[in-house]
């Protein structure tokens, strides 16, 4: 808790400190700064926090998943047990465990708290993995809710969301300020609107990029984690049994970035690091250790 409050708070500081000086450097009155800035944190937190906050009952509703409160079946069964024990040696309180129905081999995991998470199964991996393959998916996940992943991301889009906003009307405003000869009022017109409309944009497609990369960046992560907690050839296995799953995911966006299967756009875009690196980094990381 306390490194993730750390966290909040220098990352609230570094916005102050950079949108004060961007401001400054652009001849914005000090007054306006404040109201703006403050304005721009609760929009850009708000919105990440409550994302945070249900995303649980978003997921559910979102792909049906049904939570297993009393096992079914065997496969069930296992599920419970896998997940449970993977938490304990995590050091996490016991997420919830669901499945949603799916053809793609395909999991998440969710939540606003470590100790309160959600962890998915699709019927696809149930279905196409071998329980090795799949006690490494569910590690990876649990990985995913050890290390933080959902609230660290929540924050990171709260500070992006922040910029977009500000950034977008202060330098609109310069810009219609120069367009209209720097006359009385401006700043407040109609065309004031439409550039910071398209310097939103601008400015969303890059603040994209760097969430992506950070999404990215936790996957290599949550992989050693599950490699940890499953064992590395169970890990290099799953995403081996991953590269041959061609149908196209169907996880809902609000949530495809906490998945395990890769995504096929363009690399900047992409929430998930290609198969093979994520395989190359596993195996680098066997050969340095033995």
């Amino acid at each position: 808790m306390f490194t993730r409050l750390t966290l909040f708070l220098a990352t609230n500081f570094a916005v102050l400190i950079l949108a004060s000086l961007v401001m400054h450097l652009l001849g914005v009155n000090r007054g306006q700064m404040g109201g703006l800035l403050v304005f721009g944190a609760v929009l850009g937190f708000g919105g990440s926090l409550v994302s945070l906050l249900i995303s649980k009952w978003m997921a559910k509703r979102s792909t049906g998943a049904v939570v297993i409160t009393e096992p079914r079946n065997a496969t069930e069964r296992w599920l419970l047990d896998t997940v449970a024990r993977q938490a304990r040696e995590a050091g996490i309180g016991m997420p919830e465990v669901a499945v949603y129905d799916g053809p793609e081999i395909n999991a998440f995991a969710t939540g606003a708290n470590r100790n309160n998470a959600l962890v998915a199964v699709s019927t696809g991996l149930l279905h196409n993995m071998s329980e090795d393959e799949a006690e490494a998916v569910l590690g990876h996940e649990i990985a995913h809710v050890a290390n933080g992943d959902m609230i660290t991301m929540a924050l990171l889009q709260g500070v992006l969301n922040t910029f977009v906003f500000v950034l977008a009307r202060v330098v609109g405003g310069v810009i219609d300020s120069a367009l209209s000869g720097n006359r009385e009022g401006g700043g407040r017109g109609f065309a004031y609107y439409i550039i910071v409309f398209v310097l939103e944009m601008v400015f969303g497609v890059l603040a994209t990029i760097i969430a992506m990369w950070f999404s990215r960046y936790r996957e290599f992560r949550a992989d050693a984690g599950g490699a940890h907690l499953a064992g590395r050839q169970k890990m290099i296995a799953a995403l081996e049994r991953l590269k041959l799953n061609h149908g196209q995911s169907t996880l809902p966006t609000q949530i495809a970035a906490f998945g395990i299967a890769g995504a096929s756009a363009k690399k900047l875009f992409m929430s998930h690091p290609p198969l093979e690196e994520r395989i190359a980094a596993l195996r680098a990381a066997n050969n340095a250790a033995a």
